[in-house]
């Protein structure tokens, strides 16, 4: 079965050396009978292929647990390297690694070169690769393709299982995908090249009934539109959708391997939510596109990859969110394809004053669709029993909170249903009473709400309570509170450069050497500076007026008055002006306003 298609022709090198001169990396394979070494000119930048006794014995040397790539900044090209990993555990006798440090190592041996202002931007560049490597949730694998689902993997043709892990791997998915560019040209150096997913992967094996099973959850996250919150909101003109995340819930019991696929993503038509101070902007549908071109393109390459398609919309249907709502629902109806379906459910209004059961009003409603769907089967002799014939692309506005507890439920429903054909779980006998694999399940639930949080608002996840315990608690609504402070100051102070560094790593910004202005120096209004100062010293003088009276209670009004007037009718202006003052992305502002 191609699912277990690991062979040595497609695996990458597992151990590797690097070894630095002043004029040469060279990276050798450390893999048992390997001779091979890559050797990258520092000079030249010319990568070649050699041999153990072409290494100087004089370079220095170090272990190094894969290649993520090469980029080109201000003071010329870098190399990218993994230097720490850590197990995640093992899928089908395939180890699974998440990386969890990194290198950026200059080919240049001196900044010399560069004048002050060349050097400020180059350090800045770098600080922007290194803030995404900081993000936790880059994972891979030497010998086993983990951008495609066990569907995938199963339909598959022999030629494909010959080839490097970088040639066969899902594009979506392959987050150092323009890292590589420069190795996937040369198939003879595709083992030192290692493809690197975003996103989060958990692994536990589990016993019910005294039987022992392995239970994965995967959610691989897309690099195409990818970014952060409020900067990157609906669908490019490719038909990519923000925040689209894939996630694969994989059991694998006595040779059997059952597969239940779900996807997330952004309301697919062209709309955004620029920050601007305010606590929760209004999101603009544009009015200038046309809509139906991108969305049939998301559409049509959801089908190819996935079959017929159910939208669960869970926005609310009042308010500033109902305009996506009835847009959604009136763009399926015109596209009239009879493989995409439409749900809409007020999640917020549904479950208020925490009614949580009333999720079950949903459940209900997608369960015959769900059976229609079914799951991906295949038996220890590797023949296909069934085939997941069409998918659930759930969305809420950030794709995050909402998102992930009906995926959650839908997921449960599944692997009962896949439990009992397995013969785990015998007749009558329910997921939610098996007390030990329930904590484990909804556990494992809630940390993918958390990675998926993280890696696009910035935050852990919010009702993530409900996701651990199956109820909501007073406790998980203060961190509601909490994240949702942490979500505000990041999405209108940090997110502007968080954008930056996400466009400069996937190659949507490349660094031009000759370029006569950086775009980083964009020069600040005086209002920026001007109004927030003069806020906080008319705050801070009415503060004063109010501890130290004056003579008469008529004066201390007078100056209270004077000075909270001033106060607030700066913070009024700066409000107004919010867009003005949030950190806004500097390198690729064009593409994101679509």
């Amino acid at each position: 079965m191609a699912a277990a298609a690991g062979t040595t022709a497609a695996a990458a090198y597992a151990s590797l050396k690097l070894h630095i001169t002043p004029e040469k990396f060279y990276v050798e394979a450390c893999d048992d009978g390997a001779d091979d070494v890559l050797a990258i000119d520092r000079v030249s930048t010319e990568v070649t292929l050699t041999v153990k006794k072409d290494v100087p014995p004089s370079a220095v040397t170090r272990p190094i647990y894969g290649i993520l790539g090469t980029i080109r900044l201000v003071a010329g090209t870098y190399l990218i390297v993994i230097t720490k990993k850590k197990k995640v555990g093992e899928i089908f006798s395939h180890v699974i690694w998440k990386a969890t440090d990194f290198d950026i190592l200059s080919y240049k041996k001196t900044m010399l070169h560069l004048t002050d202002i060349q050097l400020q931007d180059n350090k800045v560049f770098l600080s922007m690769l290194n803030h995404v490597l900081s993000v936790d949730g880059f994972y891979f694998s030497t010998t086993y393709d983990l951008t495609h689902t066990l569907q995938r993997l199963a339909n598959t043709s022999p030629e494909f299982q010959e080839m490097s892990l970088l040639e066969r791997a899902d594009p979506r998915f392959v987050w150092n995908g323009h890292l590589l560019r420069e190795f996937a040209a040369q198939p003879e150096i595709h083992r030192f090249a290692t493809p690197v997913m975003h996103g989060f992967i958990t692994m536990h094996s589990c016993s019910i009934n005294g039987k022992c099973f392995d239970w994965l959850l995967v959610s691989r996250r897309s690099c195409f539109r990818a970014g952060v919150r409020y900067y990157v909101r609906g669908i490019d003109s490719e038909g990519h959708a923000a925040n689209f995340v894939e996630t694969e819930q994989i059991v694998h019991y006595k040779g059997s391997k059952a597969s239940f696929v779900q996807t997330r993503g952004s309301i697919p038509f062209f709309w955004s939510q620029r920050p601007n101070l305010k606590y929760k902007p209004k999101p603009q549908i544009s009015k200038s596109v046309n809509h139906m071109d991108g969305f049939q393109r998301h559409f049509d390459s959801q089908i190819i990859s996935y079959g017929k398609q159910m939208i669960v919309n869970l926005v609310n249907q009042k308010g500033s969110e109902k305009p996506l709502e009835q847009t959604f629902a009136k763009m399926v109806n015109s596209m009239a394809n009879g493989m995409v379906r439409y749900v809409a459910f007020d999640f917020h209004k549904e479950c208020s004053r925490m009614r949580w059961d009333r999720l079950q009003i949903l459940m209900d409603q997608l369960a015959e669709q769900q059976d229609e769907f079914s799951y991906f089967l295949v038996d220890s002799d590797g023949k296909i029993v069934t085939q997941q014939e069409g998918i659930f692309r759930s969305n809420c506005m950030d794709c995050l909170d909402r998102t992930n507890v009906i995926q959650s439920l839908l997921a449960r429903r599944s692997l009962q249903a896949q439990l009992q054909r397995l013969g785990v779980l015998h007749v009558g006998q329910r997921i939610e009473e098996q007390a030990d694999f329930e904590k484990i399940y909804k556990n494992a639930w809630a940390d993918n709400a958390n990675a998926c949080a993280k890696q696009y608002a910035g935050t852990g996840a919010l009702k993530t309570d409900y996701t651990r315990t199956g109820k909501r608690t007073q406790w998980g609504l203060i961190m509601d509170g909490w994240n949702s402070l942490i979500r505000y100051y990041k999405n209108n102070f940090s997110d502007g450069f968080r954008q930056d560094a996400i466009d400069l790593f996937l190659g949507n910004y490349s660094v031009d050497e000759v370029e006569p202005a950086s775009p980083l120096h964009v020069k600040k209004d005086w209002k920026f500076l001007a109004l927030p100062i003069i806020m906080v010293v008319a705050f801070s003088m009415c503060i004063i007026c109010l501890l130290m009276a004056g003579d008469t209670w008529t004066e201390t009004l007078a100056y209270v008055l004077f000075w909270g007037s001033a106060s607030f009718g700066t913070f009024a202006i700066i409000l107004y002006n919010g867009k003005d003052f949030v950190d806004a992305p500097k390198l690729v502002q064009k593409e994101k306003m679509d």
